[in-house]
């Protein structure tokens, strides 16, 4: 892509390491930025520093926070005896989402899988571990991706809590509403028969 500024193709090139941001969208964003006032482009400039500087994790599920504890754990609302446990902040962004959860989180930074090079030491499997016996947690839920390093995770986090008294859960893992049986790989359509429910559930 040939531009006529050399700061406009630097600009262009930063955008576009974004994910999801092509060449030709970081062009239009660069150059809708350029339209802007000077001060409206500022802003956004010292907003991303801002965020960058000073945006922290939570000490305690290390979910995303503007302090050293994050909203939802300083939340007396919520119920602090269930922790429902994800791979990153944006699943707890997703299941914050359906307004269906009123326990906390614990965000692990990441899933085992030796073939990346992840084991549970990179991960914050010790402080959940603690948590769990700390904060006396009656149900832990585990909401991770229905993969072979997912279940690893799972079982591995099992093990270490072996001999403490606790509710293990994951999510329903099944057909999606809308889906047909027909395209359902057949992990998940066995996976939608062992967890069948009662109909009377759905029928009011």
């Amino acid at each position: 892509m040939q531009l006529p500024s050399s700061l406009l193709e630097n600009a262009v090139a930063e955008f576009s390491k974004l994910p999801g941001i092509g060449k030709k969208t970081a062009l239009r964003l660069v150059l809708h930025l350029l339209k802007q006032e000077t001060e409206v482009t500022n802003q956004f400039g010292e907003t991303l520093m801002k965020m960058r500087k000073e945006i922290q994790f939570c000490q305690n599920c290390y979910n995303i926070s503007d302090g050293k504890i994050c909203s939802i754990c300083a939340n007396t609302s919520r119920q602090k005896n269930v922790i429902c446990v994800v791979e990153n902040i944006r699943d707890v962004i997703a299941i914050e989402n359906t307004q269906q959860y009123n326990g906390t989180y614990h965000v692990l930074g990441g899933i085992i899988s030796p073939l990346d090079g992840i084991g549970p030491e990179q991960l914050t499997i010790d402080s959940l571990i603690e948590r769990v016996k700390k904060e006396e947690v009656s149900e832990l839920i585990f909401a991770l991706n229905p993969t072979i390093q997912g279940d690893t995770t799972i079982y591995y986090i099992q093990k270490k809590l072996a001999n403490v008294h606790c509710k293990v859960t994951t999510i329903a893992r099944g057909i999606a509403f809308g889906g047909e049986l027909e395209y359902a790989d057949e992990m998940t359509l066995g996976k939608s028969i062992s967890n069948r429910q009662p109909i009377q559930q759905y029928i009011k």
